[in-house]
């Protein structure tokens, strides 16, 4: 039987070690890299080609969401899980929407992981238990991102948004996404404009209900 190659992603290194070490155990798993936010999660998964990326749903600089559309786009032959510690609509909805092949909660007892890892490695869909299937129906439905908006966010100003979000000052945000000065400040005075915000911690508030982050996911 193949072995089943595995990234996993969670800004939390305790989260990390317990689920390599769960993993360790199981001789027909591979864990190939880890990494501590979801932009680390894709440039990793890049290079290392995984079956499947286990992606925690809320992480800095590139939340689990952003991603796993990232991923997905880059490498359709990698399946990724989701893992959070809430069932709220808005992370199912969006993870599934995104590309996720399966969304679990941090709760579930070793077995699940290993039963979720399974079956996303086969094509299926894996959702928790306690995740019912009247939350995850409107998720498997796509429907059209920043439902509401005329003019949706772009990916980079999702990027800016979380970023500005996290408290990263125009300068971080420069540097962590490889663009001037000038234009971050262009992506900023744009987000305002297109969600008709005036202060960052509006943008902010905005950002935590989109679910591109979050006070603990």
């Amino acid at each position: 039987m193949k072995t089943i190659k595995v990234v996993l992603a969670d800004d939390h290194t305790i989260v990390r070690e317990g689920l390599r070490a769960l993993l360790f155990a199981d001789k027909g798993i591979e864990v190939v890299g880890e990494a501590h936010n979801g932009r680390e999660a894709v440039a990793m998964a890049d290079a290392l080609h995984p079956d499947v990326v286990v992606m925690d749903v809320g992480m800095p600089e590139l939340n689990g969401i952003d991603a796993t559309k990232r991923l997905i786009a880059e490498l359709p032959g990698t399946k990724v899980l989701a893992l959070s510690m809430t069932a709220d609509r808005r992370y199912v909805s969006a993870m599934l929407e995104a590309g996720a092949s399966g969304y679990l909660l941090k709760n579930a007892a070793s077995e699940e992981l290993l039963s979720a890892l399974a079956s996303v490695t086969l094509g299926e869909t894996y959702l928790s238990p306690a995740i019912t299937k009247t939350m995850a129906a409107p998720a498997i439905r796509r429907r059209t991102p920043s439902v509401g908006l005329e003019r949706p966010l772009s990916t980079r100003e999702r990027e800016v948004l979380q970023l500005i979000a996290e408290g990263k000052s125009s300068k971080e945000i420069g540097a962590i996404l490889g663009i001037a000065l000038p234009t971050v400040e262009t992506h900023r005075r744009q987000l305002m404009e297109k969600l008709n915000l005036r202060t960052i911690a509006e943008l902010t508030k905005y950002a935590i209900r989109e679910g591109l982050t979050s006070s603990e996911p």
